[in-house]
């Protein structure tokens, strides 16, 4: 699935009020991109991904999904093609406390109405490396551990597309740096485009892609 921004902004407020959080940014993400889009806190990098995923829709521009305009949607459905064609990772883990690691990995299928897939189920358990951990309450998990099950849950859909929002905050640096070296492994090998927002420099430079976002403005940061 090629996905393509034209001209996206978002604006808050009128007046001497008036916030420009995203300015007419253009980006195109195609299957098997590794992006990173770094910026300051405040620069606009969670007003991109929450326009890109379909989580807010733009003051301005215009975002397709194989050529079609998702903000043409109505609100229903638009709920309905993030749930099957985005995967979503957050800073916090997000795990419900009373459901078991499989439970909260299968969640998103469920509120679809839709069996799990086993052996998919076990696959990404595998890759994650959590097959001995499904049953376990999240308590009972390690902080990098609830990451892989957070990170499971966001491809139980298969996604065309996995955006992330800065996934190792509440990561020490190793579990953080093992996490990303996951990320980037599960994508490649299911072919998902994977998009991360971060502020940590030594995060955006794993990807293959890196933009930069500053004060709304997105450029992308040449190699070298």
């Amino acid at each position: 699935m090629n996905i393509e921004a034209k001209e996206l902004s978002k604006i808050y407020g009128q007046g001497e009020s008036r916030v420009t959080a995203l300015d007419r940014a253009s980006l195109t993400i195609v299957p098997g991109d590794f992006i990173s889009i770094m910026g300051p806190s405040g620069s606009g990098k969670s007003t991109l991904l929450h326009l890109l995923s379909g989580l807010d829709r733009p003051t301005g521009g215009r975002l397709t999904y194989d050529g079609k305009d998702i903000y043409g949607l109505s609100d229903r459905e638009l709920s309905a093609f993030r749930r099957r064609r985005i995967g979503f990772i957050f800073q916090q883990f997000r795990l419900l406390p009373v459901l078991t690691a499989r439970e909260n990995l299968i969640l998103p299928l469920l509120l679809d109405k839709k069996q799990p897939d086993e052996a998919y189920v076990q696959e990404l358990a595998g890759l994650l490396g959590i097959e001995n951990r499904l049953t376990h309450l999240p308590h009972e998990l390690s902080g990098g551990q609830q990451q892989r099950v957070a990170i499971a849950r966001a491809l139980i859909a298969r996604p065309d597309v996995i955006f992330a929002d800065e996934p190792t905050g509440n990561l020490d640096s190793r579990s953080g740096g093992e996490v990303m070296e996951l990320l980037k492994t599960v994508g490649k090998e299911l072919g998902k485009a994977l998009v991360v927002i971060t502020h940590d420099s030594r995060i955006a430079a794993m990807a293959e892609r890196r933009l930069s976002i500053v004060d709304g403005v997105l450029s992308e940061v040449k190699a070298g």
